[in-house]
C-alpha cells in the first residue's frame, strides 16, 4: 500500500487507507472496573472473583481507592496463571 501523508484529512481517505491504518492501534481495553469486571476476566462468578481477589494473589494487578478497583486484564491473567 502507498504511504499516506500524515497530514491528509481523515475525510480524504479511502475505507482501504483507514482500515490499514487503524490495523496500528489496539482498540481492547487494558483495564476491567469492579468485581464484576474481574469475574469477567476470570470467567467466573462475582463471588468467586471476590475470593480470588481477597486471596493477594492478584494484588500486584489491582489498584483500589475505596470502592473503586480497577484492574490490569494482562497483569491479572498473568498472575492467576502462575498460582
Amino acid at each position: 500500500m502507498k504511504e499516506i501523508d500524515p497530514n491528509t484529512p481523515i475525510w480524504q481517505l479511502t475505507i482501504g487507507e483507514f482500515l490499514e491504518i487503524s490495523k496500528g492501534y489496539n482498540t481492547e481495553k487494558k483495564y476491567e472496573y469492579g468485581l464484576k469486571g474481574l469475574a469477567k476476566i476470570l470467567g467466573c462468578s462475582v463471588s468467586k472473583a471476590s475470593e480470588v481477589k481477597s486471596s493477594g494473589i492478584l494484588d500486584e494487578a489491582i489498584i483500589q481507592n475505596g470502592n473503586i478497583i480497577i484492574i490490569d486484564k494482562v497483569k491479572a491473567l498473568e498472575l492467576f496463571g502462575k498460582k
